[in-house]
């Protein structure tokens, strides 16, 4: 349950005005079909969280416990820093609606997330839990809580979520500060129980 709980919270933090949260005003704007760009947003998030669950319980695998402490608490340590770094979507670059609005979506938050900070997360969270299947359960409900309410009240909430509000700011220093605690926690020998 820790896994689910803990990937849930992070996510959903590290995603208000990530990338593809902004991804998602564009797309609800450009096309206002709200269920098709939900279920592509869905989509998208487990096949893509999936294959970096996968790569975290190879990587997990494949270092022993020594390193894989090492490993993650840096890599938790550098996600706090990143985190803080404001992303930008170029509206010039958001696909065309030729495949519809569902393949479109999903085409582009799977590409969207590629390398992108929730992905890593994804990874590490993978990498530092036993259960990759909590993981990408945990990382998907937190994408969808931040990018859900993007798509439906779009217009009202890209007013509130600008890259220099203090609100955005908070938001981004809270997903920060977790990612720094597990770091920590994780360097300290917290996670020994689990193998780690």
């Amino acid at each position: 349950m820790d896994a689910f709980l803990v990937s849930t919270g992070i996510v959903a933090l590290a995603e208000i005005g990530d990338k593809t949260q902004l991804l998602a005003f564009l797309l609800a704007a450009r096309f206002r079909r709200p269920l098709p760009i939900v279920a592509g947003i869905l989509v998208s998030t487990v096949a893509n969280h999936a294959f970096a669950a996968a790569v975290g319980a190879l990587v997990s695998r494949l270092l022993g416990p020594d390193v894989m402490r090492w490993v993650l608490g840096i890599a938790f340590l550098g996600m706090a820093a990143w985190i803080m770094v404001p992303d930008e979507v170029d509206e010039d670059e958001t696909p065309l609606a030729r495949f519809g609005v569902f393949l479109t979506t999903a085409i582009a938050f799977f590409v969207a997330e590629m390398g992108d900070k929730t992905q890593v997360a994804t990874v590490a969270l993978a990498a530092r839990y036993s259960s990759a299947v909590s993981v990408v359960a945990g990382t998907t409900l937190g994408m969808m809580i931040a990018n859900v309410p993007a798509v439906y009240f779009g217009d009202r909430i890209a007013g509130r979520l600008t890259a220099g509000s203090s609100s955005l700011k908070l938001v981004h220093g809270l997903a920060a500060l977790v990612f720094a605690v597990l770091g920590i926690a994780t360097l300290l020998g917290a996670g020994r129980s689990l193998g780690f």
